[in-house]
């Protein structure tokens, strides 16, 4: 069941938010923003639902044309999980195999 909007409230919102398509990050944060403070309000008007759904719409339409990062190689993996926490290729030996099975997997021939 849809509830019927106040109009009145409606444009009201519109013109205080004035919700267009994100073009760059800074919009992206300024309607993100909006999104937040609106969903975190308690007791909602209905207009104001509606307004989230429009904000997470637009969000939700920018988010899905940003470039996607190329997935990392299992090597990548291994060795930023390696920086991360401060271990070094001996640390791997005994736990995942040998001396040349480990240099193998961190060189990226395994």
């Amino acid at each position: 069941m849809t509830l019927a909007l106040d109009d009145n409230i409606y444009n009201q919102l519109l013109t205080k938010f004035q919700p267009k398509i994100i073009e760059n990050e800074e919009e992206y944060e300024q309607a993100r923003h909006l999104l937040l403070n609106l969903m975190s309000k308690q007791d909602r008007l209905p207009e104001e639902t509606a307004m989230v759904k429009l904000m997470a719409t637009i969000i939700q339409d920018f988010d899905v044309k940003q470039p996607q990062p190329e997935p990392a190689s299992p090597q990548e993996v291994l060795l930023h999980l390696m920086s991360a926490n401060n271990r070094k290729q001996a640390d791997l030996v005994g736990k995942i195999g040998s001396k040349g099975v480990v240099s193998e997997i961190v060189n990226g021939k395994r």
